[in-house]
């Protein structure tokens, strides 16, 4: 090449592949990674290979490609519209990039990019865009540049024209870590001109928004201060009816305990529209945090999420406490903390071994996250003596033991 010589840069542009044939040769985790989006734009996708991965072979048996199980023949390349060279033989792959050119489809070659008449580029989603971006074959750079495009619009450092409607995006915002809320609740609530925020949601994320963004306290705080479920309903209608984009931003999942169906019908009635984001439960993370996992093989093989806030003897609870000191299996209890003495009574005197192994996780997922771990018998003593105070998961079962496996 000439000293001085422009480099040649490739040229961008998206390909409309829907009902077209696009030929893949090779099955293994090269063309796994590439065909979801392929499957999702359309196209008729065709697999030339003698092999594949477990994936891609599920997706023949869904019928979303056509696996041809033998070797790449000449020929296999007429009526393409688009082919990638996705084996580990690199006499294959030229010799599928010698077809591809002779018949004039433009073939990229997963082996050696600069060898193929089109290159694959970093790519990634957000809310209907489709972000792409080319590095002159350097794939990392490229991946960490799609990377950071995609978290800054994620995260409204970077302005997207589209505004939301007027509406309520009910969202979950996970177990209280501000990296638990879901790509898309984050994007919701970066584009919300209302934020109505329970205590334990995300606090953190509340910092991020921008100066104009109106945030009303929910004020659900147990046994103080609470704003009225009809209170929260009435704001949510009337600043969607204002038109604004109101985002409920609750703790957890909005329909674990959450209220959050009560929300949607009040909505609904007022011919509100809403969109319902789910979150990350805190039944499963928060002692998933502390390292209990509420399932293991060969320990548990049911788990029983319960409201705590009633308790056992309250003539007004909905769950039968003695089917639960029947079961061999965890049992979640949520917003118990004050009850625990009496539901640990309950499930000893229904059948429940007094031995069996209890954590109790304040905070999980924060910087404030405490673990006590104890048993049945005792952990009325133990929380008080500690100190554990809502809001706290308790799990109840031979699961919340198991740390011991890790030393």
């Amino acid at each position: 090449m000439l000293s001085g010589m422009a480099v040649e840069q490739h040229y961008l542009a998206g390909l409309d592949l829907a009902g077209r044939r696009v030929v893949v040769v090779g099955g293994g985790t090269v063309a796994q990674r590439r065909l979801p989006r392929l499957v999702r734009s359309g196209a008729v996708i065709e697999v030339v290979s003698p092999e594949a991965t477990p994936s891609v072979e599920a997706m023949a048996d869904a019928g979303e490609v056509t696996w041809h199980r033998r070797v790449y023949q000449a020929g296999d390349l007429a009526d393409s519209w688009y082919v990638l060279c996705c084996t580990s033989d690199t006499a294959v792959n030229a010799a599928v990039a010698e077809e591809a050119e002779r018949t004039r489809v433009f073939c990229v070659r997963a082996d050696a990019g600069s060898a193929g008449s089109a290159v694959t580029p970093a790519t990634g989603d957000h809310d209907g865009l489709l972000v792409g971006v080319l590095a002159g074959g350097e794939h990392q750079r490229s991946a960490a540049i799609r990377d950071g495009l995609l978290d800054a619009l994620r995260e409204g450092r970077i302005a997207d024209q589209e505004r939301e409607p007027a509406g309520v995006a009910l969202v979950g915002g996970g177990p209280g870590d501000p990296e638990l809320i879901t790509v898309r609740g984050r994007r919701l609530l970066a584009r919300a001109d209302v934020v109505i925020a329970d205590r334990l949601g995300p606090r953190d994320l509340l910092d991020e928004l921008a100066p104009s963004v109106t945030v009303i306290d929910a004020a659900k705080i147990p046994y103080g201060r609470s704003a009225s479920q009809d209170a929260i309903n009435d704001a949510l209608v009337a600043h969607a009816k204002a038109g604004k984009f109101v985002v409920r931003l609750k703790g957890g999942d909005p329909y674990l305990f959450g209220r959050g169906f009560e929300e949607l019908i009040a909505c609904a009635k007022a011919g509100v529209p809403i969109t319902v984001v789910p979150g990350v439960t805190s039944a499963f993370a928060v002692p998933a945090a502390a390292d209990v996992p509420v399932t293991h093989r060969g320990v548990a093989h049911e788990v029983v999420v319960v409201s705590g806030h009633i308790g056992p003897d309250d003539p007004n609870t909905l769950t039968d406490w003695s089917a639960l000191a029947r079961l061999g299996g965890t049992i979640v209890v949520m917003m118990g903390v004050d009850k625990l003495a009496a539901i640990a009574k309950v499930l000893i005197s229904g059948g429940r071994d007094a031995t069996t192994p209890v954590a109790v996780i304040q905070e999980g997922t924060t910087r404030s996250q405490r673990v006590l771990r104890s048993t049945l018998d005792r952990v009325a003593g133990d929380l008080v003596e500690a100190g554990i105070r809502p809001p706290a998961v308790t799990v109840i079962g031979p699961v919340a033991d198991l740390r011991t496996a890790l030393s």
